[in-house]
């Protein structure tokens, strides 16, 4: 793979921006600032891609920074994007800590290992920055509460990342409760669902998915595991239904095809696909491995859900016809048995599905229609272990490893790398891209990167 720029990448952006737009005029949304925006996990179509965004190529700490902003606590969600600013999540401790016969220390979950210790009290806190400049504009703490389970030494207590419909930000922090505030931080309503018990006490993960006025919650834990859908408005529930599944860290997304609106959450058991009016499971399909991280992607009737532990698996799902239990149908229009994603989602880009092995720096890219090779999988040279999805815009494509560096590959048959990018710091969240911007999260700053 040479390094250097591809040609002819802007036209082909700006014609896929026309088509994004009067997609969003069939919708009813409005022109902006959703299509320049960046409002849940994994992007304005939940793929990891951003049909207008112009992110840069290139940068560094002294280079095509825009600013760099100090953030309180700790957190993995990443940052969303609406008009001129960024909402992110944190949890940040407080008080001196407790003393031994006061704290829980270790989570005592079957098979825990590698958790940090519960010693402290934690604030919950939603936080604006500005866009243009990075001023922290308000921070709104939302709970304090003492942990039961710290999680993996390699988690946060916010990792679901919060979701936008341009009136409202909704973020939830799992066990320490979901709350909707208006975009300047007043708090509009909350709710809680108990204590979540995660496999290992591994810690809590999955992001809130949004709808038209329903916003869905996936509650899978080592308990009584359900899914639920939420007026967005008011945060009563619409409905509620049992799900037999363990723990998974799999955000849901909502996919219409056929007049239908679903619900897609990936499971160990099960990928289910649920009547979001009804919450009725209107198809199932088995074959993924045990703990589920990796969300799903879809586009083109056709959902794609990958998973990678104890098994490796890949499924593409037809959604025409699929009906029932359709695990081994030919409503599975192909499948993968080997390099599937385990912690980072696949990205869908233009025809093109990318997936990393496991955390890993070895990348497949294949036509999402059939599954075949374009090229197939490649090793990323210079990257370490990837927590952050990797996303894509203008005929690139972005991924980030946790040691800060980010490689910048062509999206064509033959991948180049374009640039090769380092920041300081440790980074699990995955980037948002917005406008001709690119916001990366480290583990203490948010940075703003961009060419102009």
């Amino acid at each position: 793979m040479a390094a250097d720029s591809p040609a002819g990448m802007r036209p082909i952006a700006a014609a896929l921006g026309a088509c994004w737009l009067a997609a969003l005029a069939i919708w009813g949304l409005p022109p902006e600032p959703r299509e320049a925006s960046w409002p849940q996990w994994r992007g304005p179509l939940a793929t990891g891609a951003a049909p207008l965004a112009s992110p840069p190529l290139e940068w560094s700490e002294t280079d095509n920074v825009r600013w760099k902003t100090a953030l309180p606590g700790h957190g993995h969600s990443t940052p969303i994007v609406w008009g001129d600013r960024l909402f992110v999540t944190a949890a940040v401790p407080v008080g001196d800590p407790l003393g031994p016969d006061q704290a829980p220390g270790h989570a005592q979950a079957p098979g825990a290992h590698d958790n940090l210790p519960v010693t402290r009290r934690h604030e919950f806190v939603v936080i604006a920055v500005a866009r243009d400049d990075g001023r922290i504009l308000w921070r709104r703490s939302v709970r304090q509460a003492l942990p039961h389970e710290m999680g993996h030494e390699t988690a946060s207590l916010a990792s679901a990342s919060p979701v936008t419909d341009g009136e409202r930000v909704f973020a939830f922090f799992g066990s320490y409760g979901l709350y909707a505030l208006d975009l300047d931080g007043k708090p509009i309503w909350e709710t809680a669902f108990g204590e979540m018990r995660t496999k290992h006490a591994h810690g809590e993960g999955a992001s809130p998915a949004l709808h038209g006025d329903a916003l869905i919650v996936n509650w899978d834990h080592e308990g009584d595991s359900f899914l639920t859908a939420l007026d967005k408005k008011t945060g009563k529930q619409r409905w509620r239904v049992a799900r037999a599944e363990p723990t998974s860290w799999a955000t849901p997304i909502v996919v219409e095809h056929g007049g239908r609106e679903l619900v897609v959450v990936s499971g160990t058991n099960r990928v289910r696909a649920y009547d979001l009016a009804s919450g009725r499971v209107v198809w199932e399909c088995g074959g993924l491995s045990a703990n589920i991280v990796a969300s799903p992607v879809a586009a083109d009737g056709m959902v794609f859900a990958g998973s990678s532990y104890d098994t490796r698996a890949l499924l593409a799902i037809r959604l025409e016809g699929a009906r029932g239990d359709i695990t081994g149908s030919d409503r599975v229009a192909w499948s993968l048995a080997r390099g599937t994603p385990y912690v980072p989602s696949p990205l869908l880009y233009r025809g093109s599905l990318y997936f990393l092995s496991h955390y890993q720096g070895v990348l497949s890219r294949l036509d999402a229609s059939t599954g075949a090779g374009r090229p197939g999988a490649f090793r990323l040279p210079m990257l370490g272990n990837v927590y952050a999805s990797p996303v894509a815009a203008a005929g690139r494509v972005y991924v980030t490893d946790r040691d800060g560096r980010t490689l910048v590959l062509s999206d064509e048959d033959d991948p180049r790398i374009l640039a090769i990018n380092d920041l300081e710091g440790t980074f699990s969240a995955s980037a948002a891209l917005a406008g001709r911007e690119l916001y990366l999260r480290s583990h203490h700053h948010l940075y703003s990167l961009s060419e102009d």
